[in-house]
């Protein structure tokens, strides 16, 4: 047998090769994958160092949520969507929460004074985009941040107190049907 039957052989063998349609192709992936819905998760959470300070926040809880709801996670960290580095200055929405931000009424400001609010949307935006495209339904989020904060969030005085708000994407992602669940 010459190098080109050996090939052909292998090949038809292997799933990613066939002469089928692709439609067919599909249903055979499909059969052997663990039906998983996906959800968003803020990066951070799953232990990758997104954070303003350069650092995550892996939470075994979310893990242990994740497995038991048989859900695949797609990490998000919103503010780097948004155009913004790691390590970065703290955030936080002064004069609202969330949903203000993203009817233009407040904004988001670092704690040097720079408005960062189209930097805040533009993540917001492009997290949802990610939730639809992968048919997200759910979404496990960072507590008291200026983006993924459900129930709380940063006063905007950056004194570390914390106020009833919801942040940027957490309001987005809400008005647009997801359900959040925080951590």
């Amino acid at each position: 047998m010459d190098s080109g039957e050996s090939r052909r052989l292998h090949n038809e063998k292997c799933i990613g090769y066939s002469n089928q349609n692709p439609r067919k192709m599909t249903e055979k992936v499909e059969k052997l994958l663990p039906k998983k819905r996906n959800a968003i998760v803020s990066a951070c959470l799953l232990g990758i160092n997104c954070k303003y300070d350069g650092n995550n926040s892996k939470s075994r809880e979310v893990l242990n949520f994740l497995e038991k709801n048989n859900l695949n996670p797609i990490p998000v960290c919103p503010e780097q969507l948004g155009g913004l580095p790691t390590p970065r200055k703290k955030h936080e929405i002064v004069g609202g929460e969330g949903k203000d931000v993203l009817k233009g009424v407040c904004s988001v400001y670092n704690e040097e004074g720079d408005d960062v609010t189209e930097n805040f949307v533009r993540g917001a935006e492009e997290t949802l985009k990610l939730a639809l495209i992968t048919n997200a339904k759910i979404a496990c989020l960072k507590s008291n941040s200026p983006s993924c904060g459900v129930g709380y969030i940063y006063d905007g005085s950056f004194s570390g107190v914390i106020r009833g708000g919801d942040g940027v994407t957490a309001s987005l992602l809400l008005k647009k049907g997801i359900e959040v669940f925080i951590f």
